[in-house]
């Protein structure tokens, strides 16, 4: 589910403990989650104040798939590496070799999100995600039960 073209919806808290949630594109290294950012936008304001998020997935072809994730950014990467993984999320969802949406100035930043519960609907399970390996393969799996 990550690594396909699925859009991932991403909740943080606000200031006042409501919720904000965001469409984005979603990315993993194979540990982490990854959601590339800008820096000073609504989501990334919320997650340095509060780090935890929940980030539900469907599938682009059956949108009754869907896995739901729980986890804490960890990790913040700013500078080329988070300009060059924009532009690579720019090639996966548009296939466009740059990201043409930046702004003058803008900064990027990735979002490390550490998982550290899945529930899918598919299965109707829920897995506590430790160590994070065993996410993917539940993620993998959860796929390949839809297909």
């Amino acid at each position: 589910m990550l690594e396909g073209k699925n859009f991932v919806y991403l909740a943080t808290v606000n200031p006042d403990g409501t919720p904000q949630v965001t469409p984005t594109w979603v990315d993993t290294d194979g540990k982490f989650v990854l959601v590339n950012t800008a820096i000073g936008r609504v989501k990334h304001r919320n997650v340095k104040k509060n780090p935890n998020v929940a980030l539900a997935i469907t599938d682009q072809n059956n949108p009754y798939n869907l896995v739901v994730i729980r986890g804490k950014v960890v990790d913040q990467l700013t500078g080329r590496v988070a300009d060059e993984h924009i532009d690579k999320m720019a090639k996966k969802y548009r296939g466009l070799d740059k990201y043409p949406n930046r702004s003058p100035g803008e900064q990027r930043v990735i979002l490390k999100i550490e998982p550290t519960r899945v529930i899918s609907a598919r299965t109707a399970q829920s897995y506590l995600v430790s160590p994070y390996p065993d996410f993917f393969v539940l993620v993998n799996l959860s796929r390949s039960e839809i297909s």
